[in-house]
């Protein structure tokens, strides 16, 4: 798996850069700036997933995400940010990124997150849902709000199963009620049918 990291921040950059070469990561390179990311495509073609700072020189907004998803290829290309209001992340998804990462996540939540939108689907924080996610028109049991919390920060069955001291058995099937629940195809769209009946 071929990562680019691109964030003006040096202590931020080679941190996520050094998570992600920890955990078996093929291949991480960096980048400070817009241009020296886009540059980086040139030369590689493509990355399996890009993680792009929002505040980085260059970016002018939303703007540089839209350049750099176009230079990547159709490959993942996820927004970070330490200071982006969640209206921000919100057009980020809508204009496709493959996710919007705070750069707060821990080290475990960060690597789940890359592999999560490697394999295509879109990551969201739980801190961008609302605490009412378990809102009675939506008839989640607590158990299913829980398997979704999962879901939305990157985790696989595996992982929640072993979070919450369950059967992966187990959370395969709350998987299916509360995507059934909520009228879903996926995992991914699950999550996107709460943000839009405002629940993140």
């Amino acid at each position: 798996m071929r990562v680019l990291v691109a964030d003006d921040h040096d202590l931020v950059r080679e941190t996520i850069a050094a998570f992600l070469e920890r955990e078996g990561f093929d291949e991480v390179q960096m980048a400070s700036t817009l241009d020296e990311a886009l540059a980086a495509t040139k030369v590689a073609t493509s990355f399996d997933l890009v993680l792009i700072d929002y505040d980085m020189p260059g970016m002018n907004g939303l703007e540089g995400l839209k350049r750099m998803m176009a230079a990547n290829a159709g490959h993942p290309v996820a927004l970070m940010s330490g200071a982006a209001s969640t209206t921000v992340a919100e057009q980020a998804l809508a204009m496709g990124a493959a996710g919007f990462v705070p750069k707060t996540l821990g080290s475990r939540s960060m690597v789940a997150a890359a592999r999560f939108m490697i394999a295509g689907e879109t990551f969201a924080p739980m801190s961008m849902m609302k605490k009412d996610i378990a809102k009675k028109d939506l008839l989640l049991s607590p158990r299913e709000v829980d398997v979704l919390r999962g879901i939305c920060e990157g985790k696989s069955n595996k992982e929640i199963a072993r979070d919450h001291d369950l059967q992966e058995v187990t959370v395969k099937l709350h998987v299916k009620t509360m995507s059934r629940k909520l009228g879903a195809k996926n995992r991914t769209h699950a999550a996107m049918i709460a943000r839009d009946r405002n629940l993140v």
